[in-house]
């Protein structure tokens, strides 16, 4: 029997998906994974997400401006985004943060982008989703510096340390495919002794397949796989790891409670503002 879990981070509006989005979905709800949280990245994205989590079940919203598109992104965003969570439902801001991995950083814009939609996660009472590439310790010392801030660093990849410290902050650890990997040993001592109540289980896809999918384009019915290299790792049942995660989202984002057999079909429009 499939494990109940939800996807905390997938990108299922890109264009990866376009050919086949509901067959993706409807494989995903036969894998179990009974919500999804969709982060969008960019201000032309947002509305292509908002629609996106209107017509199909179980899909919940994100809105931000990712490191990543700063070239995109102008001043003006911020504000337009405060008006757009004003009469957009959303369950977090985001994805958002900083990337000092990239070509061309612009680290003062990404910053500037980075502590204005903290404002307004604080402004709105909603969590972050934050992007944290090269950039762990800079996103932990900003957190550390700020008040009455939730949220998750997705697809953690920091030290032991970065991530005791960001769950004695109350930020929640995002984790994905990459953990699958034997090599992940630093990802591994990370799962192994950090509080269950601050895990959150992603897929990131159609980025970041796990081991034994390289090449492929990753999938939300997938997500068992990360769920099952938990369990191994802490020698805990994969329900429970299960049972704590979803608890874990729902509690963070706000969502329903939704019964583990609950299974809408693919397509459904469930989500109206």
């Amino acid at each position: 029997m499939s494990l109940a879990l939800i996807d905390s981070h997938i990108h299922l509006d890109m264009p990866a998906f376009d050919t086949d989005r509901e067959a993706v979905c409807r494989r995903a709800g036969e894998a179990g994974i009974r919500a999804m949280v969709v982060p969008a990245t960019s201000a032309s994205t947002w509305p292509r997400v908002h629609a996106l989590c209107n017509r199909m079940p179980h899909l919940y919203p994100a809105y931000g401006l990712h490191p990543y598109f700063t070239q995109e992104h102008r001043h003006a965003h911020l504000g337009a985004l405060d008006e757009w969570l004003d009469t957009h439902q959303a369950v977090a801001i985001g994805e958002c943060g900083l990337d000092w991995f990239i070509d061309h950083p612009q680290p003062d814009l990404q910053r500037r982008y980075f502590h204005g939609q903290i404002e307004l996660a604080r402004r709105h009472d909603l969590p972050l989703i934050m992007h944290a590439r090269r950039a762990e310790e800079e996103v932990l010392q900003t957190l550390r510096k700020t008040s009455n801030v939730r949220g998750v660093v997705h697809s953690f990849a920091g030290s032991e340390e970065q991530a005791r410290q960001l769950w004695q902050l109350g930020i929640h650890i995002g984790l994905g495919g990459p953990l699958t990997y034997d090599r992940a040993r630093r990802l591994h001592r990370v799962v192994a002794s950090m509080p269950l109540e601050q895990l959150l289980l992603e897929t990131d896809a159609p980025d970041q397949p796990g081991s034994g999918h390289q090449g492929e384009r990753n999938e939300p019915c997938w997500l068992g796989e990360v769920a099952h290299a938990v369990a191994r790792i802490r020698d805990e049942d994969p329900a429970t790891i299960a049972r704590a995660t979803c608890a874990n989202a729902r509690r963070l984002f706000g969502l329903p409670d939704l019964d583990v057999s609950e299974a809408a079909p693919a397509g459904e429009r469930v989500h109206q503002d």
